[in-house]
């Protein structure tokens, strides 16, 4: 299940950067999450850092969005390969510049 963010939030910060999907995001009034990018940490920590590191503990699961071990894995390992490919076609269009 992802996790959201409550109104509450008092906009420090100190959520986004921990985030290692780039899920968090600042919104127009709080941070927001976006539910397709979060796997919770899982295959990164054991622990979702947003979590960890918020202040005021304004950032509950969001039972909309129900998902298995197994599927935040999955999910995890494929925004990796996604991040990879990514990497890997800006290193080529940086190459391509250098000649």
């Amino acid at each position: 299940m992802a996790l959201k963010i409550t109104d509450t939030c008092i906009n420090c910060d100190v959520c986004e950067p921990v985030c290692p999907n780039d899920a968090i995001y600042e919104g127009e009034l709080i941070y927001e999450i976006d539910p397709k990018l979060c796997t919770e940490c899982v295959g990164h920590f054991d622990k979702p850092q947003c979590q960890v590191v918020c202040p005021v503990e304004c950032i509950p699961w969001d039972d909309d969005y129900q998902e298995t071990q197994e599927e935040l894995m999955a999910k995890s390992k494929r925004l990796q390969e996604e991040r990879d490919a990514q990497d890997k076609e800006h290193d080529k269009e940086q190459d391509e510049d250098d000649d």
